[in-house]
Formats: C-alpha cells, structure tokens, sequence
C-alpha cells in the first residue's frame, strides 16, 4: 500500500473519531456551564473539576489501550465473558485507579486550598464528591471503553485509533454529568 494509501486509511478510520469527541466536548462544555449553582456552593469544587477530568481520560485511557493491545496479541477475546479473568482484573484495577486517584486529587485540592487561606469545602465534602462522580463515571466508562474496543474490533477498525479521542471524551461528558449528580446527593442540592 502507498503512503497516500495508508494516509487515507487512518484518516478514514480516525475523522469520525475525533468528530465525535469535538461534539461531546463541547456538550461537557455546555453540562459545566450550567453547573454555575453547584460550583459556588462547594467551594473548591472548581479547582477540582480538571483533575477530575484529566483522571477519568487517562484511567480509562489506559485501560482501553490495555484491551486493544490483548485483542491484537490474541490474549482478549472481543466479547464480555465473566469468567474472563485478565478482563476482570483489567476492570478492577481501572476502577481501583479512577476512585484512588479522584479521593487523592480531592484531599490534595482541600490541602492546597486551605494552605493558601482560599475558601473551600470541608474535606469529607470534596472526597464525597469526587467518590462518587468517580464512581459512577467509573461505571460508565468501563461499559464505554469494552463496547468501543470490542465492537471497533470486531468490525476490523483499529481500537487504539478509537479508544483515545472516543473515552476521553465519554469521560468528559459523563465526568461532568456525575459530577453535578453527586454535588446535588453529597452536597445537598446546591
């Protein structure tokens, strides 16, 4: 094949990708925007939604990388078997690393906040929050991430071209979304 040839091809394969992922950044975009309300009643809340963000990206990211390069090497099966023990500890340490990462970057915002005299929320109050946006999030994006790598493989694309633009986004867009759904159940509303 000629490089113009190969060019094309990854171009194909690669623009529906990124179109996606430019539409659903701008919908997270909007979802924050409107979270005005939320985001003056925890303070901190604000410092604390890019590393939130940045977290479920990479954490999924890496996850999705993981079964694409175990479909390739023909050690994963493109299909969701329980009894799949690589599969399962793949999950669990994706989710281990998302809540893990959310709590720490939590208690490290609370931290550099209060160390600078900046109002903010109490600590429960941000690890809640993070907990449990990171959690739902973490749910969604592990459903996001096997139906993208799996279903783009079985259909001959190439999952790594898919996973990064594609899980990063759905990180985003979910990542926003729960966390408004948490602040309201941990925070009270807002």
């Amino acid at each position: 094949m000629s490089i113009r040839g190969v060019a094309v091809g990854a171009y194909r394969e690669a623009v529906p990708a990124l179109a996606a992922s430019v539409v659903g950044g701008l919908f997270a975009g909007v979802v924050l925007g409107g979270m005005r309300a939320e985001l003056r009643a925890v303070d901190g809340l604000l410092v604390l939604v890019p590393a939130l963000l940045a977290t479920r990206g990479n954490v999924y990211g890496a996850f999705g990388a993981r079964l694409a390069t175990g479909l390739h090497q023909g050690v994963v099966e493109p299909r969701v078997a329980v009894g799949d023990r690589r599969l399962r500890a793949a999950v669990a340490a994706a989710t281990a690393n998302g809540l893990l990462a959310s709590v720490f970057a939590a208690v490290v915002a609370f931290g550099v906040l209060a160390a600078l005299g900046r109002p903010v929320a109490g600590v429960w109050t941000l690890v809640g929050v993070a907990f449990v946006a990171g959690l739902l999030s973490g749910l969604a994006l592990t459903a996001a991430v096997l139906l993208v790598v799996f279903e783009g493989f079985r259909r001959g694309r190439n999952p790594d071209t898919l996973v990064g633009p594609l899980v990063t986004t759905t990180g985003d867009v979910f990542g926003v979304a729960f966390l408004l759904l948490a602040v309201r159940l941990v925070a009270g509303g807002a």
